[in-house]
């Protein structure tokens, strides 16, 4: 039996697997699941994505399963409660955002038309050799940046941006020798 190839950044933690091969770089459509992304995106700022994504479970239920509408009306009671919550990643600044990026997400006549513009609608399918060859950053995820601040979105800069472009599937970049590469190509 061989090993199944999987992008370089994927451990061998069964979690972690399981997204890799499950959801990272899945064109997403769901509104739901594509806010919840940017929120978890903007909660890695700083960290590991394997930190935020054993926590996941816990942040559906501390912010409500992502409910947009109740998020943008969160009391900051409810923000001090979750700084109390040592089951999330405690940070006052990324539980304001929660709040601020619900009221943005709100605002938006469709928020899922508006993220996939920015891919044109449609995956962008990148072939890259290596990890080092993906940038952590680029042309596309700086104007995705500077377009969402503008729209007051926090905690969304160009890498946390590049990010989200990945997880949710609007860019593939597995790397070609990952099994998931060619899945996504196909798309």
């Amino acid at each position: 039996m061989t090993d199944i190839k999987r992008c370089a950044w994927c451990s061998n933690d069964p979690l972690y697997q399981k997204y890799h091969d499950e959801e990272w770089g899945v064109p997403s459509y769901d509104a739901r699941h594509l806010f919840e992304k940017l929120l978890l995106e903007g909660f890695q700022a700083g960290l590991s994505w394997i930190l935020v994504l054993k926590r996941r479970e816990n942040f559906r239920k501390a912010l409500y399963n992502f409910d947009v509408e109740k998020l943008a009306s969160m009391p900051d009671s409810k923000i001090d409660e979750l700084m109390q919550d040592s089951s999330l990643i405690r940070n006052r600044a990324k539980f304001n955002s929660v709040r601020e990026n619900a009221k943005a997400w709100l605002a938006l006549d469709n928020p899922v038309e508006y993220f996939w513009s920015f891919v044109g609608g449609k995956p962008v399918i990148n072939n890259y050799e290596q990890h080092s060859d993906i940038p952590t950053q680029n042309e596309l995820s700086l104007k995705m940046s500077k377009e969402l601040k503008k729209k007051g979105f926090k905690f969304v800069g160009p890498t946390i941006c590049y990010s989200y472009l990945q997880a949710v599937g609007m860019l593939n970049d597995h790397t070609i020798d990952c099994h998931r590469h060619p899945d996504h190509a196909k798309r």
